[in-house]
């Protein structure tokens, strides 16, 4: 059984309470403290990441054991659009807006689980330009932040005794969200394994201007066609889909090759002025 990792940048970790999210600054002031030549504030913080990753390694098998011990009911992409249909059951999509608002299942109940963080503080926008630089930039991942409502208003929409499919995109987080569903009471819950990056055109009624599978990539290599699922799309489709991703690879480095020419030209006009 395969496990997608979570939306979130770097990491995300369960903490007291509910999950959280990794404070995206450590890693920067990580590295300053790095350059100032302080040991031991480095290996503290390291020290940190190294803990904050056990906690992820040990939440991520406590949320598999829910369906090993059959507190969770694992459906197949298929399984799962045929039990829509029956409309005896009810769709949970636990993603953020940046994925719900490419592709949604009609229908489906959307309370997000982590949603991007809104907030314009300076610490905030630290930790904002500390994602994009640790990759953001290329997958499109932004900042995000626990839903501290999810559970007050998944209890005020969704009866307890409903049956319940939770689904995000790669198959964690509705993992992450199953177990406090089941803390709270819900008895009937199933998990859609694998996520929407599994499902196939036709097996769910869809909406949105692109495929389920595809809503979860962004960045520079979804423009360039690099991402799991768009390779897996170019087996299909053959060399048009691949011809067409080749001229985008083309275009990004004729730009970066005109931006570098820009600025040794500028750098020079400088220094004949000076």
């Amino acid at each position: 059984m395969a496990f997608g990792g979570l939306v979130a940048s770097p990491v995300a970790t369960l903490g007291i309470g509910g999950p959280r999210l990794l404070d995206g600054a450590k890693i920067h002031r990580v590295s300053m403290n790095r350059m100032r030549g302080n040991p031991c504030q480095l290996q503290v913080r390291c020290s940190t990441e190294v803990e904050q990753m056990k906690e992820l390694s040990a939440a991520q098998k406590r949320w598999e054991a829910q369906v090993r011990d059959g507190k969770i009911k694992a459906l197949s992409p298929k399984e799962a659009g045929y039990a829509v249909q029956l409309s005896k059951y009810t769709l949970l999509d636990v993603r953020p807006s940046s994925e719900r608002s490419k592709a949604w299942v009609k229908g489906s109940v959307w309370i997000p689980v982590y949603d991007s963080d809104k907030n314009m503080d300076p610490g905030a926008l630290l930790k904002k330009l500390s994602t994009f630089a640790m990759g953001g930039w290329w997958s499109g991942l932004a900042l995000m932040k626990y839903n501290e409502r999810f559970m007050p208003d998944l209890v005020a929409t969704v009866p307890k005794s409903a049956n319940v499919i939770v689904a995000c995109q790669k198959g964690l987080r509705s993992l992450a969200a199953c177990e406090q569903m089941y803390k709270a009471g819900y008895r009937n819950i199933f998990w859609l394994s694998g996520g929407f990056d599994a499902v196939e055109e036709g097996e769910f009624e869809r909406e949105g201007p692109q495929a389920l599978k595809l809503a979860g990539i962004g960045g520079i290599s979804e423009f360039l066609g690099w991402t799991d699922v768009q390779r897996r799309a170019a087996a299909k489709e053959g060399f048009g889909y691949r011809a067409v991703m080749f001229g985008r690879l083309v275009l990004v480095v004729l730009a970066v090759d005109s931006l570098f020419i820009g600025a040794q030209q500028l750098m020079q006009r400088v220094q004949m002025h000076n």
